[in-house]
This record gives structure tokens, sequence and C-alpha cells, in this order.
């Protein structure tokens, strides 16, 4: 009996010695990329579905997420070489552009249609009309930002200009939730609903 079972142990032994080199090459096979993405964000699940599912490696394709909080920190991070793609708003691409760079970035696809944020209140108010925000503090997001800049469209657009309200875009992305989870502004424009006092 004793022999049986060593003899199974060493044939399991040596089938793991064998598929190791196999199981090896398919990794090294996976063509490596890093993507620096602005916001980790329930509007993005469709591409983190597909990792955790292996589609990337379906396609040859080993990928790596880095969280690079703001749309200027992921424009660093591509133009520097350190990731491939950036996952950030438009807005950055045309700044490099337009700031005459030869060696400028290119959008080449859209995972959202709309813009993903949610205007968050301290306090509730269940009959919220858009004038109710007249005279608060709203943390925006950072200056020249996609969140900060589609909210003060939204603004306009519902009548309301950025003058009438504290429209706050001296906190930089990365530091905005912890600055309201803090105390500071009455509403806030984030990315995940998940902000509480």
């Amino acid at each position: 009996m004793k022999k049986i079972i060593i003899s199974i142990i060493a044939i399991c032994i040596i089938g793991i010695c064998i598929a190791i080199p196999f199981i090896t090459k398919k990794d090294s096979d996976l063509k490596k990329i890093k993507v620096a993405e602005v916001t980790h964000s329930v509007f993005y699940a469709p591409q983190y579905l597909a990792d955790a599912l292996g589609y990337f490696e379906d396609e040859g394709l080993d990928v790596e997420f880095i969280l690079t909080s703001g749309a200027n920190n992921v424009t660093a991070a591509v133009l520097s070489g350190d990731v491939q793609i950036g996952f950030c708003g438009s807005e950055a691409t045309i700044y490099v552009y337009n700031q005459g760079e030869k060696d400028y970035l290119v959008n080449f696809a859209g995972l959202t249609k709309k813009d993903g944020s949610f205007l968050v209140a301290r306090k509730p108010n269940d009959n919220f009309k858009i004038e109710d925000l007249k005279g608060s503090h709203i943390i925006a997001g950072r200056k020249g930002g996609m969140p900060a800049m589609t909210l003060e469209w939204a603004l306009n657009e519902n009548g309301l200009k950025t003058n009438e309200v504290n429209f706050d875009t001296s906190i930089d992305f990365a530091a905005t939730t912890g600055a309201f989870i803090g105390g500071t502004g009455d509403y806030i424009s984030v990315f995940e609903l998940s902000v509480r006092e």
C-alpha cells in the first residue's frame, strides 16, 4: 500500500514538473500592458469583469490596472512611458495638444457615453431642486478636470451659474472625498455613492 501511495505522489510530482514550463510559457507569451486609470468606479465594471473573466488573456494580453488619480497624473504617466494606456477624461489630451507638444496623446476609445459623477449632499433633501444649490459650497473637482467642467455645464443648463455657488475647484481630485468626509462642502461631485459622514 505504501508503494502505491509513493508511486501516485511521484507521478503527481513528475506531472507537475512537466506542466510548469508550459504554464510559465503561456504567461510569458502574454503582452504586458499597464493602464493608468483615473478612478475606480462601478461605471467601469465591464473593464473589471473582462479582466476577472480572463478575456484580456484570451486576447494575449496581461493587463495591469494602476490607480492614478487625476487626468493630469494619468497623462504624465503615459507621456513618461510608465504606462502604455491612460484611462481618463479627454480634457487632458486637449490640453497637451494645445500646448503644441510633438508627442501628444490620442483618444482611441470611450468606456462611458456620459459623465458618471453624482452630486452628493451632506444633508438629506427629499424635494431637491437645482435652486437649492444657490449659496452652497460644492466640491467640484480639479479645475479644468472633466468632473468639474461637466458639473458646471449641468448647472448652466439648468439656469444656475457657478458664481451663484461656492464652486470649489481648489481640491485635488484624489483628495475631494476625504475633504468632504472631513467636513468641507455642502455638496460634492463624486463617481461613487459611498461617501458618508
